[in-house]
């Protein structure tokens, strides 16, 4: 089949373009005044960015059963301890895991309860969704 063939008119096309601009000035205020304040929409994607990598993700569920030394993580999540160890250092540089030193042991564990409810909504959410990711190849 020609490519022209799959391709779809505009007709076909929908868009997500207001038809009519009007701009709420009440509702447009409202947000912007609880809008938190550029910095801190910044530190909360670098969060986000955190967590979108497959390796650092999997450390923090694996911390979802509580603390656990690097030479655990590396093991559970088939990570090196040396690359366990770099992002183990990441996420406490942005206070998303805490560490406790026994002599010359550290043990890692989820900073607070805030980053357990990410954890487990981001889980949950997954668990009963099925993506659409276009980004993907589909063999």
């Amino acid at each position: 089949m020609a490519y022209r063939e799959h391709m779809k008119s505009s007709a076909d096309v929908q868009t997500d373009a207001c038809n009519v601009r009007l701009v709420d000035p009440e509702r447009v205020a409202s947000v912007h005044a609880r809008m938190p304040v550029e910095d801190d929409i910044v530190d909360t994607a670098d969060v986000f960015s955190l967590l979108g990598d497959a390796r650092r993700l999997k450390l923090l569920v694996a911390l979802l059963d509580g603390e656990l030394c690097v030479c655990d993580l590396a093991a559970i999540t088939g990570l090196s301890e040396s690359a366990t160890s770099h992002a183990l250092r990441l996420l406490r540089a942005h206070r998303v895991v805490a560490v406790r030193r026994d002599g010359r042991n550290a043990f890692y564990r989820l900073d607070d309860a805030h980053v357990r409810m990410l954890l487990d909504l981001a889980v949950a959410h997954t668990e009963h969704t099925d993506a659409i990711h276009p980004e993907r190849s589909r063999p």
